[in-house]
């Protein structure tokens, strides 16, 4: 069902890797008041651990901009670019 649609058009698929990219970017960004809270604790091996975690996010959050930018160019060649949003 990667056609199926939600109330506005807008590919599911497309939706979900970009909601998949936003939620990423923003744990991300909240792991680093984490990282810095643990620090002040003087807890390096939690920072540590905070620290694995924001990058595990960032990656995928790169690998989710890619998918999305892959499919966005596949269908804008093949004339299937939709306008819209969900």
């Amino acid at each position: 069902m990667a056609d199926s649609q939600g109330n506005t058009g807008t590919q599911d698929v497309h939706y979900n890797l970009v909601s998949i990219l936003y939620h990423a970017l923003q744990g991300a960004e909240t792991y680093e008041q984490y990282i810095n809270d643990a620090r002040q604790d003087g807890n390096q091996e939690v920072a540590q651990f905070f620290s694995e975690v924001k990058e595990e996010n960032k990656r995928r959050a790169d690998r989710a901009k890619q998918l999305l930018s892959q499919m966005l160019s596949q269908g804008q060649s093949q004339g299937q670019g939709q306008a819209g949003g969900r």
